[in-house]
């Protein structure tokens, strides 16, 4: 596995958190606690939060958005059951913590955030840890990327009342998508579509909790249209 710099920083309260607050927990995926072991997660944090990094919980990122708690990025990259020939679309960069923890097992990530100061902020921080293969673009995630469907894998990671239709119909065959889907709009679930000769078949996986899908649902919003102002990789 690759390794990134910073690494050596933290590197015993990341190896606690990864114990504690994700094997723990029942992920047991030895490549994604690999991953999570390897990724600075106080890089991703505000500076003045830094020393939170490692408590095992979400933290505030500013725009009313969260860097997920270590736990459910575990949780749903296990989920992908990725074997490092994949490549990956993700709904939703945030911090850019999950894209890295992806970048490290798959082949290419592909990432779309709809607020540009945190596309930029997230491509320049894996820039920095020298992630090549992660590709992030503003625009709207509800939309997908075209440009490089299909995917063999896609992970929301903001919850939303049904999985949007332009995401299933970027999904390879055989693929995975991982999601938080909330049919009432309060309870959480993170489900898993397995497609496989056609058919899709669809399995819970637990609660979860995030911060809600917010899409325009319309033409406008192709992150081909964002990618050059926040794009560098």
């Amino acid at each position: 596995m690759k390794r990134l710099p910073g690494i050596e920083q933290f590197k015993n309260a990341r190896t606690r958190m990864v114990a504690r607050d994700v094997e723990e927990a029942g992920v047991t995926e030895p490549q994604v606690l690999e991953a999570l072991r390897a990724v600075p997660r106080h890089a991703f944090a505000d500076k003045a939060l830094e020393f939170q990094a490692y408590g095992g919980h979400a933290l505030p990122i500013g725009h009313g958005q969260t860097l997920s708690q270590p736990y459910i990025v575990g949780r749903m990259t296990e989920l992908l059951a990725l074997t490092g020939e994949e490549t990956v679309f993700e709904a939703g960069t945030g911090s850019g913590y999950q894209a890295a923890v992806l970048g490290l097992l798959a082949k290419t990530v592909y990432s779309v955030e709809r607020l540009p100061e945190l596309a930029r902020r997230a491509n320049r921080l894996l820039s920095d840890l020298g992630l090549a293969n992660i590709l992030v673009a503003a625009g709207d995630a509800y939309h997908g990327w075209d440009r490089y469907a299909p995917f063999d894998r896609i992970i929301i990671t903001a919850g939303c009342s049904a999985i949007p239709k332009p995401l299933l119909d970027q999904l390879a065959d055989p693929g995975i998508l991982v999601a938080p889907v909330s049919a009432d709009g309060e309870k959480q679930e993170l489900i898993v579509v397995r497609r496989s000769a056609g058919v899709d078949t669809r399995i819970r996986a637990g609660e979860c909790r995030f911060v809600p899908f917010i899409a325009t649902e319309g033409p406008d919003a192709d992150p081909e249209r964002e990618s050059r102002a926040s794009t560098s990789l």
